[in-house]
Parts: C-alpha cells; structure tokens; sequence
C-alpha cells in the first residue's frame, strides 16, 4: 500500500508509479513463463531462524499480546447508511498467557455499550454471559486509547464487546453521487492503525488472528470483506478467514457490487458501470498469478479477487487477503496500467504470508513486494520493460534521498512516538527492492530465489509475522555464509538497514530505451527536432514518462502546448500520464489554457489517489495558492480521511 509523503520536486510526479503502481505496456507480447524455481535447499524445519529474536512492544498499540491475546474473532455488524455507522459486536477467543493480565486492545473514536465474558465455546457453559469489568483509557490522537478488560483468573476464555463506530477514520461513506453508480458505497482501509477505528482489536502487525464475520445492510447493497464469502445465510452475508492475518488486513466494502469471473480461482467486483471495463482490463490476473507461484511457491489464500473502488480510494492498491481494493484509475482501457495489481498480488507472499511484525519493519512487506514485483514483470513483459519502470522509481528515490532528513532515509526507522503513515514510499519500497536487488547482484538469482521461496513458504515462517532481526537472521543462516559471485564483495547488510542513503555499489537500473529517450529529449529541448516530428508513436507511458522528466524547471507554458497539440496528453485517459502532465503544465504555466484549466479541476475533484493529487497541490501553493486552497475547498468532501489528514496541514482544513 502506497504511503506518499509531501514533495515540490518534478521528478516526484515523473516516476509516480514508484509507489507501487507500475505501468503495464499491453502492446509487447509476453516473454515466456519462466521454469519452476528450483526447489529450496533449505527444508521447512530448517527455514525458520534458530530463534526469534526479543521484540519490543510495538509503540504504535495499547495491546499486550505477550499476555492475552486474541486468537479468534467472531464479528456481527450492522451497516447503516443512514446514520453512516456500524454497530458491531465483536467476540475474541483467548489465549491467555499471564492469568492475572487483563485483555487490552486498542479504540479510537469507539462507543462502547458493554462488554461480557464467557468461556471457550466448547465449554458446557459456552452460553453462559456475565457482564465484564472494563475501562477505556485516556485518548491519544493517533494511537486512540486502550480498552482494558479485567479477567478472572479462571473460566473466562471469550470477550464480547458491544460497539458502535462513527465518523471512523478508517471508514469513508460515499453518496451516490461521488460513485459510478446509483447507490452509496462504503469501504474501509485499516493500513496502517485504522483498524481500531471501526472495531476494538489488538491493532499491532504481530497480531495475527482467525475470523468469522456476519454482515446485515439496511438497504439492498452487497458487502464484501477481506475473507472467503458463503454467501447468504440466515438473512446475513456471511465470511470466513480461516488463515490468521493482522488487523490492518481487515477490510470491508458495501456498495451495488456485481462479480465476473476471470477463471478457476480469480474474479473482479465493481459496481455494474465499471465491470465490463474492469474485466477486460484485468482478464490475465490467472496469469499473473501464476507467474508468482511458479518462482516463489503456492498461493496460500485459496481464491484472488479484485475490488475496484470508487475514485476516492486514497492508494493504488491494499493488499487485502482474498479481495485486492484497487482504484480505478487503472482503468484505462487499454491495459496499460493493470501491473498495479502484480504488485498487490506479490503481496500475498510479502506482507500477508509473512508479514512485518511492526510499522518500522515494513520494508520487509513493501521492499520485498517491490523486488518480487519487477521479477514478475520481467517473467510477463521482458527485462528492458521492468528495467524501465525500475530506473523511474529509483529517479524518485534518488530524489527523496535529497530532501528526507537522515534519519528518514533508515530502512527501519525509529518510529516511537511518530504516525507510521510519516513513512516515505521511496524508502520503503524502493532502498527496500534495491537490497533485495543487492543480494541478486551478490550472489546471483538461481541462490537468492530459493531462499526468498524457503522465507514465505517455510512451515514455521508462513503466517507469521517477522522483524527485520528475524530476516537478518534467516540470511545469515541460509545465504551471506555463501561465497559472492566472482568479483563481487560480501553486502554490508547493516549499511543497508541502518545507515541513510544508498551504500556505494547500490544497484542502478538502466533500461536499454533510456538512452533513446534521452537523446531524444534533449535534441527536442534544443530545437533539432520539430515536436511535429518526433518518433514517438509508438511509445509505451513509462517511456514518455521518462521523457517528461528530463523536461527542465524553467520550461517554457509555449513548448508544453506543442506537445499537447501533437499528442493530447490534456485529454489522455491514463492517469500515470495525465498526473505527470498536469503537474508539468501547473509548474510551467500551461494550466492558464482553459482546456487545462478544466481538467485540471476535473481530475482534483474527481480522483482522490493521494500519490496523483499531493504533488500537484503542492506544486499549485507555489504558483497560485488561492486557486489551490479553493480547488481544495470543493474537492476535500470527496477525498479520504487519510488523505485529508495529509492535505489539511499543507491547504487548511474547512
């Protein structure tokens, strides 16, 4: 899931998909599937690391898992459009470590009825329920407050707590008119602490936990959540996780939601304007999940279902087990954008099997994510193609690397005290897949796949969280014992976790139709050759995004119009391409033309994706910080939360 931190610099919009949404060019004809990895050389028993290392408390949760935890939850909701509301109850089964510790998760923003206990359920009182002592602690802004429940010592195994939840960060209810359709939509994203604002949950990565849920809706709608779904049954749309997954991997979504089947194991939701699109767009998702399995091992999750969202959705993508959210904005129609969803398949080896066990080691989830990313692509569409898309986010990395503060530029943070949405993409993701990259470099693809293979698959490491200690631990034991290949030096793993910037000898990725676009820029920047007759027909996005950031600072409104006229990039239905555009034409002022002018408003009141907005109102503060704040004013009711939340310090809050 794409986290994407306030930037002025071009570059930043250039190799926007450094986020995690990656151009997918439809038009080469896939390389050949690669051959089955080789099996491990590392058995199951062995994969896992000899110990796992002490873990602090997690900073960003109340919870004390090492106590009580949940192991099971058993969830009733009640869906209410009316009053844009959830009244839920929510049933823990216990694990309890310490008799005397109380049971504490996390609530933010939460009505609390009541709360009860009983014993586990296949106890011959299971259906006995007393009322529980309980208090909810004082708030913090972030982090919400603990919701403590005192146990006996004795028989108490299971915890009801009776809520609602209102005006939930993690929620956003849209009206019909802010859909593609004729009915009003809801869905949840709990990435990264959200999840205890429309639930009370032991709200920490490295709590992994089972659920079943039962959904009642006070209109006709179709909910759908992160689970399998068994349809209706007693009147109530019913789902069953049977895989322990963390809190933020709890998802809801209700909307006038119709399915169409991909294959044996795929299928994409959208409302019914959206769905023919959304099908064509995403027809090789059988593919592309393939692709995954035959280097890094079995899908774990059963089915692979894709959720596409209304354009407010804040991300790309979510990775949510079972039902991937995506935005929208993928649908081009022309299948150029759907590589968005390798990386959120990718997922559910990284991040989902084996999940980082705290916010400050979520590089493990997304770096890792990343690398596995450009694999796939690679095996699909050829290496110049993924080396392409490679080399524009690791142009953004580079400048992220110039603006971030030491400290920041850590692939494990500290992050005490910090939101851990404050994390920057370009870090995470990007100095993440670059050490991954590393290794290859280091010890070569037909060793480190084998091993990355052992990490998800391993029986003692699937479904589990890990830290990066854990990780460091896994390598040492299975790979950085090796000898490097010829020529090349051990890795210097701790410069890469703990030190800022790159270590020298960082990979860089260059694509072999870089150094065309370069020259190509450069001779149209110079006037030798005519905008009329550049040869650019047939180009894919990312390589006209590489040519948009080659485009100086001080380029003039005049040249921005003749390429608009030669190529209508104004009236493109990509959006990787018209978010970079609209971003170039506010910075050298071709947003003075009307038809830019309109779309311009057209797309901030429209689409709500972080990663495409942020860098265009902060570029619009520079130039016309009136017009920004206003544009802001009328787009603000249909943006996110989490988007607000990022916007409101930088444009003012209503």
């Amino acid at each position: 899931m794409p986290h994407l931190p306030a930037t002025s610099a071009l570059v930043r919009g250039a190799a926007l998909l450094a986020q995690g949404l990656l151009l997918a060019c439809a038009a080469p004809a896939p390389a050949p599937a690669p051959a089955p990895a080789p099996a491990p050389r590392v058995t199951p028993s062995q994969a896992a690391p000899a110990r796992t290392p002490d873990r602090p408390r997690d900073p960003h949760s109340f919870a004390r898992p090492h106590q009580v935890v949940a192991t099971h939850l058993d969830l009733a909701l009640h869906v209410s459009f009316a009053d844009s509301a959830l009244d839920g109850v929510a049933t823990y089964t216990l694990d309890r470590h310490d008799l005397s510790a109380p049971f504490v998760l996390d609530a933010r923003g939460l009505q609390i009825h009541r709360v009860e206990l009983a014993p586990r359920a296949d106890d011959r009182n299971a259906n006995t329920w007393s009322p529980a002592r309980w208090t909810l602690g004082s708030a913090h802004p972030q982090l919400g407050a603990p919701l403590r429940v005192d146990l006996p010592e004795t028989d108490a195994a299971r915890v009801r707590i009776h809520y609602r939840a209102r005006d939930a960060a993690g929620l956003q209810w849209l009206t019909a008119e802010q859909t593609a359709g004729a009915h009003p939509f809801l869905y949840s994203q709990s990435q990264p602490i959200l999840a205890r604002t429309w639930l009370p949950i032991q709200d920490s990565p490295g709590v992994r936990l089972t659920y079943d849920a039962r959904v009642t809706v006070d209109r006709p709608l179709q909910p759908l959540m992160s689970a399998d779904y068994r349809g209706l049954i007693d009147g109530r749309h019913s789902f069953v996780m049977d895989r322990p997954i963390p809190a933020y991997l709890l998802a809801l979504a209700v909307g006038d939601l119709q399915r169409r089947e991909l294959g044996p194991r795929t299928a994409v939701w959208a409302e019914p304007p959206t769905l023919d699109l959304a099908a064509a767009e995403l027809r090789d998702l059988g593919d592309m999940l393939s692709a995954v399995e035959r280097r890094y091992g079995p899908y774990a999750w059963g089915r692979y279902d894709v959720l596409i969202l209304p354009p407010a959705f804040p991300y790309g993508g979510m990775e949510n087990p079972v039902l991937t959210f995506a935005t929208p904005t993928i649908l081009a129609g022309d299948r150029s954008l759907i590589s968005l969803i390798v990386h959120e398949i990718a997922h559910s080896w990284a991040g989902n099997l084996v999940t980082a066990s705290a916010w400050r080691d979520l590089w493990l989830s997304e770096g890792i994510t990343t690398y596995l990313e450009r694999r796939i692509l690679e095996d699909l569409y050829g290496r110049d193609r993924a080396e392409m898309e490679a080399e524009l986010a690791v142009a953004a990395l580079h400048q992220a690397l110039r603006e971030l503060p030491p400290a920041d530029q850590r692939l494990v943070p500290e992050l005490r005290g910090r939101d851990p949405d404050e994390l920057s993409a370009d870090i995470i993701y990007e100095k993440g897949a670059l050490l991954i990259r590393a290794l290859e470099e280091t010890y070569g693809r037909d060793r480190l796949d084998p091993v990355l293979r052992a990490w998800f698959t391993a029986e003692d490491n699937a479904f589990t969280s890990r830290s990066t200690a854990d990780f460091t631990l896994f390598l040492q034991t299975h790979l950085l014992g090796e000898a490097p290949l010829p020529g090349r030096a051990p890795l210097d793993l701790d410069a890469w976790l703990y030190a800022p910037g790159l270590p020298a000898g960082a990979p860089e990725p260059r694509a072999a139709a870089s150094a065309e676009v370069e020259a190509l820029a450069a001779s149209w920047l110079q006037g030798q050759i005519p905008t009329t007759s550049l040869a650019t027909d047939a180009w894919p996005p990312q390589r006209w995004l590489h040519f948009f950031g080659q485009l100086p600072a001080g380029l003039p409104a005049a040249r921005l119009a003749e390429l608009d006229r030669r190529y209508h990039f104004t009236d493109t239905g990509n959006h990787e391409l018209l978010a970079t555009w609209l971003l170039l034409a506010v910075r050298s002022g071709h947003d003075a033309s009307p038809p830019v002018r309109a779309r311009l408003r057209d797309f901030l009141t429209h689409v709500g994706r972080r990663k495409h907005i942020l860098p265009i109102y902060s570029q619009l503060l520079q130039s016309d910080p009136d017009r920004a704040r206003a544009l802001y004013r009328e787009a603000r009711p249909r943006y996110h939360p989490i988007v607000q939340a990022t916007l409101d310090p930088l444009l003012g809050a209503p």
